[in-house]
């Protein structure tokens, strides 16, 4: 693993540092859009008082804090994979590029020190996952690692209420900034009550330091509501995943193939409305998770 100077000098200060993830940049959406919303996103934090560290698998390497060079590369570079935790050991052994998904992220984010990452929605639950048994590994790795993710709730595709018991399951708290409901991704609410709102980045960060300082196991899951300015109704999104979902059906698509799947037709079917949401709701997701760690730092340099 490599550390970028920057972030490795803010580590050792007990300075703010948030981790992005890299999916989204090589398999969320086309170059060079791709390119300058990870690079708005990284303004974002820093406009914020904290240091942004991306991270992605480059030549078998995980890469905590990619340069702008990097991201770029990374931007246009064709084929990279997408890793979860399993694929992790083959994508360094094979000396490959890989991009880091909520889980993976985690893990690397962990083994850096930084305890919070931004990201735009958590998997979770896939609906029908009564009979395929299609959870992803982000709810596990958010229950057995210490890292803080800000999120606008699960992606829209995924069954929200299974999505909440599996985190009630791993012993996840579910804190809201500023609405009683859970988040959900393209719409400001599910609809779906929360373990604990709050109003300022302080309250959140003080969980944060409780949970650290009980030594429990796992992380925080934050959730963030999309701006209503930038939010799709309800009805509208649900009838175009209903849509992407009978596709993906008629297609054979499973497994890890589904998610970029019904995202891409998602973004196809609304002309590309979602993808427009989905950049505003992870830059407000950078906003309040830059705040929340310079709190959680300042209460850190406190013990």
């Amino acid at each position: 693993m490599r550390i970028n100077q920057e972030v490795k000098k803010a580590l050792d200060e007990g300075r703010a540092v948030v981790a992005l993830e890299s999916t989204i940049i090589s398999h969320g959406m086309p170059y060079p859009k791709n390119v300058a919303t990870a690079l708005m996103v990284e303004k974002t934090v820093r406009d914020n008082g904290a240091i942004p560290a991306t991270i992605g698998i480059i030549d078998g390497e995980v890469v905590v804090g990619m340069t702008p060079d990097e991201i770029e590369e990374f931007g246009k570079k064709a084929g990279i994979a997408k890793v979860s935790k399993r694929d992790m050991p083959i994508i360094i052994a094979t000396k490959g590029w890989g991009a880091t998904t909520v889980s993976t992220t985690i893990l690397a984010a962990k083994a850096a020190g930084i305890s919070l990452f931004v990201t735009g929605g958590i998997g979770g639950v896939h609906r029908g996952a009564e009979t395929t048994w299609d959870v992803s590994r982000d709810l596990y790795e958010l229950g057995s690692e210490p890292v803080t993710v800000v999120c606008a709730g699960c992606k829209a595709i995924l069954d929200v209420d299974k999505t909440l018991e599996v985190l009630e399951t791993q012993g996840v708290p579910v804190l809201s900034y500023k609405e009683e409901t859970f988040a959900n991704f393209y719409c400001r609410s599910s609809g779906k009550p929360v373990d604990y709102v709050f109003n300022e980045p302080i309250e959140a960060a003080r969980v944060m330091s409780a949970q650290k300082d009980f030594g429990l196991k796992g992380g925080i899951l934050i959730s963030n509501p999309c701006p209503e300015e930038d939010a799709l109704p309800h009805s509208y999104i649900d009838s175009i995943i209903d849509q992407a979902i009978k596709e993906a059906d008629e297609k054979g698509v499973k497994g890890k193939d589904s998610t970029p799947f019904l995202l891409k037709r998602v973004v196809e079917l609304t002309g590309g409305d979602s993808l427009e949401t989905n950049i505003h709701l992870v830059i407000n997701n950078a906003v309040l998770g830059a705040k929340i760690a310079v709190e959680y730092a300042r209460l850190r340099k406190e013990k």
